[in-house]
């Protein structure tokens, strides 16, 4: 068969702790889960099933533990922002990813307690972007676009204009 199921269950884990701090605890209990999951995956395909990924796993094999929710704000940070779905460290949590968690980027920031004006962009990568809008003038050309806006939306249209007939 190849490599064993509990290696591929370690490698996977491995992955996972590479990308985000993992107690050993956590460790332990995400190996578990992780082998369970490979088990049942293996066993539908071995009897040719599907399998019911949305199917819980036997509850006695691994017990829940409450998971500490981060502190939001904490999560974006100068060099990276933290999901605080899965753990996982980017420069951005892009729309793509939010949709993993079958979240919005709306709905992120509702559910965390994010203000709808903020980036989900790390701080370093929203000043870059910040530098390059001032760089190509957009800070004026906006001002101007919402006076020219202002101004259409105060003056009269022509054909709007009541007719003496």
């Amino acid at each position: 068969m190849g490599r064993k199921l509990l290696e591929i269950a370690a490698g996977i884990v491995k992955a996972q702790a590479g990308v985000c701090k993992i107690s050993p605890e956590e460790i332990e209990q995400t190996l578990m889960k992780t082998f369970l999951v490979l088990q049942r995956m293996q066993g539908a395909e071995e009897q040719d099933v599907l399998l019911d990924m949305m199917e819980a796993a036997p509850a006695e094999a691994v017990p829940e533990r409450p998971v500490p929710v981060p502190d939001p704000r904490d999560s974006i940070r100068e060099n990276k922002i933290t999901c605080l779905e899965c753990g996982i460290e980017m420069k951005q949590l892009t729309r793509k990813h939010l949709g993993l968690h079958g979240l919005t980027p709306r709905d992120y920031k509702k559910k965390w307690g994010f203000p709808m004006r903020q980036s989900l962009s790390a701080k370093s990568l929203s000043k870059a972007r910040s530098r390059a809008a001032k760089k190509r003038g957009l800070p004026e050309n906006l001002v101007k676009f919402q006076e020219e806006r202002k101004r259409k939306a105060g003056a009269p249209d022509a054909s709007q204009a009541p007719s003496d007939v």
